[in-house]
């Protein structure tokens, strides 16, 4: 099968889409990316994204436009891409979309009524995705996981085991996003045997403090050239580093909630009583990120694995202050960019989710409870039936 995926992360810049031909069965699955694109979201839309998903007061009104405007915008998103390659819409078998998270609390967090719930919620309309396109869509993967007791994060290890494993090589994947999380394949691993969770944040505290100081007119540090002007404040640093979220046992899974708007504007606040300078503050930060995964791996990994090899994506595998901070933590562990293995930092996670609607799309379970949490594997994801017009009228794709 041809199969998009369509991913819109935490960052809320765009829609990450790709192509990639999936056949066989795990664990003898064959995936190859064929093409990226990358569609920026109008300014205005991120702004709405940012909004909601850092808290804000809002309607259920609001919430079901938005979820609308997205299921347009990522529709917008993959037709462009096979106007882009060149490749017409007959010939993509299915989509796979994750949405846009604006809320996910993986563990029960308050009472309602007189139980206890965890929730999550990604919105982008499949229906429009599957009506625009005629192609058949699966989306809304984080929730089944959920309901089988998982906390619907991380989900990319499932394929991350599928491209990685390795006979005699212990493996971590590691993919800095607007969080940071890790997976972790020992030699000869079973899949009972991966185990994954969020470390803490990615480039989502850097890319707030950068947008802050230029007053959006740049989103992230690209080459850490801010940072690499700056100094480290020692005592800013130990702070972050004292933060709850790291000592906590996994599996577990972050955000926004913890890692958003709310923990930025505390260090602006800190730094501005200091009278700190921007470049200072986007280099701790930097740092924070790159010794909290450090950290992830002294108190969680290497007591439970041996890794020969950190094959490191996302939007962080570019900044060369955080990979160079990285090396120097991990001493003796071969750090590896995920393009060597074909699929490229930025197209990972979209190339994932083609990946888990392939799967779901054969009723194949495609989540490992090892990693979320669940008591058992389950087939994540909710299937939407796309048409196509065609000489003998409508039919099913």
């Amino acid at each position: 099968m041809r199969v998009i995926g369509l991913m819109s992360g935490t960052s809320a810049d765009g829609t990450d889409v790709v192509l990639a031909r999936i056949s066989g069965t795990p664990p003898s699955i064959s995936a190859r990316l064929e093409r990226h694109h990358h569609v920026a979201f109008p300014a205005r839309l991120r702004e709405d994204i940012l909004r909601l998903a850092n808290g804000a007061s809002t309607t259920t009104g609001e919430i079901s436009r938005l979820n609308f405007a997205l299921g347009e915008e990522f529709a917008r998103a993959a037709l462009a891409a096979c106007r882009q390659w060149r490749i017409p819409l007959v010939k993509i078998d299915l989509i796979g979309s994750h949405g846009q998270t604006i809320f996910h609390q993986g563990v029960t967090s308050r009472d309602h009524g007189t139980r206890r719930i965890a929730s999550t919620l990604q919105i982008g309309e499949p229906s429009i995705i599957a009506e625009r396109t005629g192609v058949t869509t699966i989306a809304d993967f984080r929730p089944g996981d959920m309901a089988a007791g998982g906390q619907g994060a991380p989900l990319v290890p499932f394929v991350d085991y599928l491209l990685y494993r390795h006979a005699k090589r212990g493996r971590a994947a590691l993919n800095i996003g607007g969080i940071a999380n890790v997976t972790v394949i020992p030699a000869g691993a079973r899949p009972q045997d991966v185990f994954a969770f969020d470390t803490g944040p990615g480039n989502m505290i850097v890319d707030a403090l950068v947008e802050s100081f230029t007053r959006g007119r740049q989103r992230y540090d690209r080459d850490a050239r801010m940072a690499l002007r700056g100094k480290t404040i020692s005592a800013l640093l130990e702070k972050m580093m004292r933060e709850p979220y790291l000592r906590k046992a996994p599996p577990k899974t972050a955000g926004r909630e913890q890692f958003g708007r709310g923990y930025a504007e505390a260090i602006l606040a800190w730094g501005h009583r200091r009278r700190a300078c921007p470049e200072d503050l986007v280099r701790t930060a930097t740092l924070f990120t790159s010794l909290s995964i450090v950290d992830a791996f002294r108190r969680f990994i290497s007591r439970r694995a041996h890794v020969d090899q950190l094959i490191v994506a996302g939007g962080g595998a570019r900044n060369p202050l955080m990979i160079a901070q990285l090396a120097a933590g991990l001493p003796g562990i071969e750090m590896i960019p995920a393009d060597r293995f074909g699929v490229h930092a930025e197209a990972k996670e979209a190339f994932a989710f083609a990946v888990l609607a392939y799967e779901a799309f054969h009723r194949r379970a495609n989540n490992l409870p090892s990693a979320t949490g669940a008591r058992h594997a389950a087939v994540l994801g909710k299937l939407v039936n796309g048409w196509r017009q065609g000489k003998q009228g409508r039919r099913r794709s």
